[in-house]
């Protein structure tokens, strides 16, 4: 007999019993659906057999690794609905392009143009498939017979991702005869499946989930789709600087650092980047009336780099500009508002004296000189010393904080005097064709090399704070994207082969018993996608220079 421990509590079952069964005798003590589990400290799926003795937790919807366990789920149902609704001798080819908001962009080559027809026809047969609740299959299988296997099926993506495993088997899953490799649990069965949607939008459709946590509301609830045309427009041109530059998915930069074109790559992308910069310092400075450049941005998007970067231009064009970090008007620690965890709310626009703050940018507008503060992050407090401000002819406030976008902010100023710029670290690249990479993770672990060697923040630290940072960015940072004048992509598209470099040891530094080792080891399979690459070839002006170090900037 195996003994499981759950919430405290010791139940005894037959050996060989899947968790499946244990998780629907429990679901009734869940606001969510169960869709994973943590079996003797291990992250693992449903149809995992008990033996012996061990701890069992159980994962929701409302979970990180549950959601994303749903979410790359709902993509296989509709890979396997694809076959139903396209039979051979037709071969749709599906792109899940990137997420846009709490959905995927998604395109299908082969078939024409989908229509809303379409998709409502499409939608009805995977929810046939949903009440089939049909098996989500896995097995392993030679790397060398998946690539061949690939080949067979036109996925060129993942073929050539492959070509670079040095793992000699792999875990692929079969849906009703829809074969596929993914990088993460999955759910037991279609069953599980039933919230999702699919909307036509631009030359493709959104599929779209519930929305993220219980905190945004019900996880059974899909999210309503908002259509943010800013976002969407400098993601689509992200995803074709990937192709133009002929690195289009981490297959193909694979093959680029493997053939030596990285260098070629490295220096084109960041004369590219500076060009952009210049364009837009150009437009900023042809505006006579701006005089505050408010931007905005979640952690780790190279707000720092980015701000000495289009200062620097501005100079060149004879503008002078002046640095003001909206920290510098935080109200004293004390002052500070509580978050529903009963914490000091550091993200929130309350922590702001934001009429402090509006009385001395009106002050300057009108020329006179003004006193600013600095923030003490020592003491709590707020400081004077001798940072007198006086906007002449030719000065522009170049301000960055994570409310430069939201109006409250700067409420008394007039909407001329300001242009607003949002950064994201939006990647170019894709994993293959069903897996973009995420932006979140290439932010966290742009986060992690940076916090430890400027900070001493260990990996599991950074990790372990990322949630709360993450809730912040949703509250406080993009609601408000859609708003700026100009948004700028800071991603580099060969980052994540340099900073595997710096933060493999990290990863591999936590311990298995550690709370944050279960995220430590999924990032660390993401990167094993990755070669490797040096980074005597990144100009010392480069943007991803402020998170490995060697910056001549900062």
């Amino acid at each position: 007999m195996a003994k499981v421990i759950i919430n405290g509590n010791e139940e005894t079952y037959e050996d060989g019993v899947m968790l499946t069964t244990i998780a629907q005798a429990h679901q009734s003590e869940y606001e969510d659906d169960i869709v994973l589990a943590t079996y003797k400290g291990k992250l693992t799926e449903l149809h995992k057999a008990v033996s012996g003795v061990g701890t069992l937790e159980f994962l929701t919807t409302a979970d990180k690794s549950g959601r994303r366990a749903y979410r790359r789920s709902v993509v296989f149902l509709l890979q396997r609905a694809l076959m139903d609704m396209y039979p051979l001798p037709l071969n749709p080819y599906l792109r899940v392009e990137h997420s846009l908001g709490q959905g995927d962009f998604c395109t299908i080559e082969g078939v024409g143009e989908i229509t809303e027809d379409n998709l409502k026809d499409l939608k009805k047969i995977m929810l046939d498939l949903v009440d089939q609740d049909i098996v989500l299959k896995k097995y392993s299988i030679k790397t060398d017979q998946a690539k061949e296997m690939f080949h067979s099926f036109n996925m060129k993506d993942k073929e050539n991702l492959l070509k670079y495993r040095t793992s000699s088997n792999i875990n692929v899953y079969d849906l009703d005869g829809c074969i596929d490799y993914f990088y993460g649990y999955m759910v037991p069965s279609t069953k599980y499946l039933r919230y999702f949607d699919l909307l036509k939008f631009e030359n493709g459709f959104m599929l779209m989930f519930p929305t993220a946590t219980k905190l945004d509301g019900d996880t059974r609830t899909v999210a309503e789709f908002t259509r943010p045309m800013k976002l969407f427009s400098i993601q689509q041109a992200a995803s074709k600087f990937g192709e133009t530059m002929g690195v289009p998915t981490v297959g193909a930069l694979n093959e680029a650092i493997a053939n030596g074109r990285i260098k070629d790559i490295v220096l084109s992308q960041e004369a590219i980047m500076e060009r952009k910069i210049g364009d837009l310092a150009k437009t900023i400075a042809d505006n006579k009336d701006v005089k505050f450049v408010m931007m905005a941005g979640p952690s780790s998007s190279g707000k720092t780099t980015f701000s000495h970067k289009l200062s620097a231009q501005l100079r060149a064009l004879g503008c002078v500009p002046h640095p003001v970090p909206l920290d510098d008007f935080y109200l004293n620690r004390d002052q500070m508002p509580i978050d529903e965890f009963g914490e000091r709310d550091f993200e929130s626009i309350e922590c702001l004296d934001v009429d402090y703050f509006n009385d001395c940018m009106v002050k300057m507008l009108k020329g006179e000189r003004v006193l600013l503060p600095s923030f003490n992050f020592k003491t709590g407090k707020r400081e004077y010393h001798d940072n007198y401000k006086q906007l002449g002819k030719n000065d522009i406030l170049v301000i960055e904080g994570i409310h430069g976008l939201n109006d409250q902010m700067s409420s008394a100023l007039p909407s001329e005097s300001k242009y607003k710029i949002y950064l994201s670290a939006l990647t170019q690249l894709s994993i293959d064709e069903h897996n973009p990479l995420s932006t979140t993770d290439g932010r966290l672990i742009r986060r992690i090399v940076r916090d430890s060697r400027t900070r001493a923040t260990s990996a599991a630290d950074t990790i372990a704070m990322w949630d709360s940072v993450r809730r912040g960015e949703e509250k406080y940072i993009f609601p408000f994207q859609e708003k700026a004048d100009y948004l700028f992509n800071t991603a580099l598209i060969y980052e994540m082969a340099v900073l595997k470099l710096y933060v493999d040891p990290q990863l591999y530094a936590i311990e298995p018993d550690h709370p944050m080792y279960p995220e430590a080891k999924r990032l660390i399979k993401l990167l094993d996608y990755f070669l490797p690459m040096a980074p005597d070839v990144i100009p010392n002006n480069s943007l991803v220079r402020e998170f490995i170090g060697g910056s001549c900037i900062l």
